[in-house]
């Protein structure tokens, strides 16, 4: 089975969770690449703004204000590309919720609400996409976590829900592979990345809640989904602590248990009593149009270890003069 995806400067993709962090952050970097977009979030207002601004770029944009975890509503996306475009030739699944609390708290009714968005979305997501890919070929993507590999504490639903779309992308992708349906199917696995998602998440907990650092840019995981639009691969883990807890996990798990015990609640926990918010669990969350908003971490911008997954030749040639400079500094002061 031979899959061969178009240049970026080719391409219709479609976005799911496109008014803010790591979707609008792909959308926008999509569109520097000549994509044409169909974007789409529960936030129309959102999407609009961002639409305008994107079209007096150039870019070709649709957008339709939806809720993936109706599958109906994801029907009318593939609907709304085909109209505009004619065709996708990338379905990328990110839209996603939180609710950090500890699992006997949270109710049901709020877990199967997540579900609906994380799981299913995905699912009716990746359905949908196949039904059109499967004829022309082109790449899936579905946006993961470390959370895919390890579940940690007071993200306990958030981490079940990215276990189940891992274990959902791993089958499909075989069950297209013993077909030879020629559609690439990856699975993005970020670490903790600087979005608005700890700030319009539904919170159980005493405190505001944080992302455990160290906390990578939504760039840097729109990179990695670019890169799984034009290159078939697998898997991509965004930033190097995202796959250190992963390889923990698997080889020392008692070790992960201790480590999530003594660190991750304390790490979690910003140091100042919970306030009232509006969250994004049941409607739009109120931060569309950001891409990026976490003001308790440094953002590490670039991951060394995601760009030697991505270029490892550009990357050796950097260690390499790098190493050079260093040494060349190091004789001369020596001297």
């Amino acid at each position: 089975m031979d899959i061969v995806l178009k240049p970026l400067s080719k391409q219709v993709m479609v976005i799911t969770g496109a008014s803010s962090g790591i979707g609008l952050a792909t959308a926008i970097m999509a569109a520097k690449a000549g994509v044409k977009l169909v974007l789409t979030a529960r936030n129309e207002k959102a999407l609009r703004e961002i639409a305008d601004n994107l079209k007096q770029k150039g870019t070709e944009v649709e957008i339709l204000a939806v809720d993936i975890g109706l599958e109906q509503d994801v029907q009318k996306i593939a609907d709304a590309a085909i109209k505009r475009f004619g065709r996708i030739d990338t379905w990328v699944n990110n839209a996603g919720v939180d609710i950090w609390g500890r699992l006997e708290e949270v109710s049901d009714e709020d877990n199967q609400r997540l579900f609906k968005t994380n799981f299913w979305g995905t699912v009716y997501g990746s359905k949908t996409a196949v039904s059109h890919l499967k004829k022309t070929g082109g790449a899936l993507i579905n946006v993961g976590s470390v959370a895919s590999d390890r579940g940690f504490p007071l993200q306990g639903m958030y981490c079940a829900s990215k276990h189940a779309v891992k274990s959902f992308t791993e089958t499909l992708r075989s069950e297209l592979q013993e077909q030879g349906i020629p559609v690439s199917v990856t699975l993005i696995k970020p670490a903790s990345i600087g979005t608005p998602l700890a700030k319009q998440c539904k919170n159980y907990l005493e405190f505001e809640p944080k992302l455990p650092s160290p906390v990578y840019a939504p760039e840097e995981v729109a990179t990695s989904i670019l890169y799984a639009a034009v290159n078939p691969v697998r898997d991509i883990y965004v930033g190097f602590a995202g796959k250190i807890i992963s390889t923990l996990g698997r080889f020392f798990p008692s070790i992960t248990d201790f480590i999530a015990v003594k660190l991750l609640f304390s790490a979690q926990k910003r140091d100042m009593p919970a306030r009232r918010r509006v969250d994004n669990l049941y409607t739009a969350g109120p931060r569309g149009g950001l891409v990026s908003e976490d003001a308790e971490n440094r953002i590490i911008r670039s991951s060394f270890y995601t760009r030697m997954v991505l270029s490892p030749f550009e990357s050796l040639a950097t260690l390499g003069i790098i190493s050079f400079l260093g040494y060349a500094a190091f004789a001369k002061l020596k001297k």
